[in-house]
């Protein structure tokens, strides 16, 4: 691994660690009135693309950072949904 493989892997820890805090307020208050589903939506969906475009160009970092936050984000859609109804 280079060090610009490092700087990639380090630049996407902190984007997709940026939103853990807010799943975790979520998750303890229920509370998602002032969240965006639409926002959270289409940044999901970018997220998607960068590792379809990860793929195509075999960049490991943007593949496994963009994967974890993938997942991040698809349990933020879900607490959207699922807590809006209460």
């Amino acid at each position: 691994m280079n060090v610009i493989d490092v700087l990639g892997l380090f630049a996407g820890a902190c984007i997709t660690l940026s939103t853990v805090p807010q799943i975790i307020k979520v998750w303890k208050t229920k509370k998602v009135k002032e969240i965006s589903l639409r926002m959270f939506s289409i940044l999901t969906f970018g997220i998607a693309l960068w590792i379809v475009y990860g793929i195509l160009k075999k960049d490991f970092p943007i593949i496994i950072t963009n994967s974890i936050s993938l997942v991040l984000n698809l349990i933020m859609v879900y607490f959207i949904i699922y807590f809006e109804k209460e």
